[in-house]
């Protein structure tokens, strides 16, 4: 009997799913200006508007991975989605509902639904890692993480045309929150109708597909009991993949919130021409997503090293996304900025697929969804500190000091990422060592 192939329709589905998600937390940024504008937000105020949303991130994808290993993640998935929705319909009153409960805050408004934004929106990636344990085979893991995870750079590049369509098609940024929202329930009630925690519960996978994917993956146990939460920062490997982590959503983080103000005050780029300009950093990352899984699973089947294929071919790539980022603010052209940021975003992405399967690779499957969120909780710091701190250092020190530091922080992931330990498991930790701590 041939193999079905459900598995490629649901790694489809999760980069749907990934992709509004994405798309969503990014329009803020292009609707940035006449917020600042109507509300009277300085560069640092705006900084806090973005970077609030970390906030709630941080703590979304902690709980989420936790309560996608206890109740499914179709379970999660859904609670989520429904709500991010919601949230992105009402950030359209953030400025009134500030006015009304805050003492006349427009900022607080903001904070209030940015934060509770966040935390609904956090889990998408610790779901989406859970998800691909269940369903990929090993030799597949890569592709299929390549394929969420590409989510992130169309969804980055595709919120500019979007984003500035609906603005300049209604002259309302508010009438753009609303359209977003309604366009994402409609996205999870096909996720509902389709999704399956495992390919067992899925009708349309037959005997052989399951068998192949079963077949395919290590020995990870299906169940067992979880591994205690505190033994994430036991483990160098997890700690240090964290760490290297934050580099990813540092920039990425960067790019989504401050691109658009950056190039509209540097070189006066109005909406006309700011969707496809905004377009261009992304480009390259929506190709070297993919290509960082072929070559990561190329490398480990070639070498059988996994050290290679995580720890080497990471730093090699931080290395050069921190050079590229320290550039710019030595280069004084449009096209010379741009084509700097989109060499070193493709670099940064190259990377992205290698963390999350060093999760894999050393967390037994009953915890890879805790664990995922634990790696998106310590990363997910970038959430608040890049927006805020960007917005800082650009009013007090000029946007070259932000690609600096930008290009610092790729410097001490690369470091991190060279720590890395991949080839050994977590451990349930001795009996005595359990007892020790009751």
């Amino acid at each position: 009997m041939k193999a079905s192939s459900t598995r490629y329709s649901i790694f489809s589905l999760l980069f749907l799913i990934a992709l509004i998600n994405y798309i969503d937390r990014g329009a803020l940024s292009f609707a940035a200006t006449a917020i600042s504008n109507e509300f009277h937000f300085n560069k640092v105020q705006l900084g806090a508007v973005l970077g609030y949303f970390g906030f709630g991130y941080l703590f979304g994808s902690l709980c989420g991975g936790f309560l996608a290993d206890r109740l499914g993640t179709k379970k999660v998935w859904l609670a989520a989605g429904i709500l991010w929705s919601l949230l992105e319909i009402a950030t359209a009153w953030a400025g009134e509902l500030g006015a009304a409960l805050f003492g006349g805050s427009a900022i607080m408004g903001f904070a209030a639904l940015r934060i509770l934004f966040g935390f609904s929106e956090g889990p998408a990636y610790a779901l989406m890692n859970k998800s691909i344990a269940h369903w990929a085979p090993d030799n597949e893991r890569g592709t299929a993480l390549g394929i969420g995870l590409l989510s992130t750079q169309i969804g980055s590049l595709l919120t500019a045309p979007i984003a500035v369509g609906l603005l300049l098609l209604t002259n309302d940024w508010r009438m753009m929150f609303m359209l977003l929202g309604a366009l994402s329930l409609l996205a999870m009630l096909l996720f509902a109708r389709y999704f399956t925690d495992t390919p067992h519960q899925h009708p349309r996978v037959n005997a052989a597909e399951r068998q192949l994917i079963l077949r395919g993956q290590q020995q990870r146990e299906e169940g067992g009991e979880p591994l205690p939460w505190w033994r994430f920062f036991t483990s160098r490997t997890l700690v240090c993949n964290a760490l290297g982590y934050f580099s990813f959503l540092y920039i990425t983080f960067t790019l989504v919130t401050w691109l658009p103000k950056y190039l509209q005050d540097s070189f006066h780029y109005d909406l006309h021409s700011l969707w496809y300009v905004a377009m261009i950093p992304w480009s390259g990352a929506c190709v070297t997503v993919l290509l960082g899984g072929r070559i990561a699973d190329f490398l480990l089947s070639r070498f059988n090293n996994l050290r290679l294929a995580r720890n080497c071919f990471a730093a090699s790539a931080l290395l050069a996304t921190a050079c590229c980022f320290m550039a710019i603010p030595w280069v004084h052209s449009a096209a010379g900025i741009i084509a700097l940021m989109t060499l070193g975003n493709a670099l940064n992405a190259l990377v992205n697929n290698v963390y999350w399967s060093v999760v894999i690779d050393v967390t037994p499957k009953s915890s890879v969804g805790a664990y995922s969120g634990m790696t998106l909780a310590v990363a997910n710091l970038s959430a608040v500190i890049a927006p805020m701190l960007c917005g800082w250092l650009a009013q007090y020190y000029g946007y070259g000091a932000m690609f600096t530091v930008t290009g610092g922080v790729a410097l001490v992931s690369m470091l991190a990422m060279l720590l890395l330990q991949p080839e050994r498991r977590v451990q349930h930790p001795p009996r005595a060592a359990m007892a020790a701590l009751w």
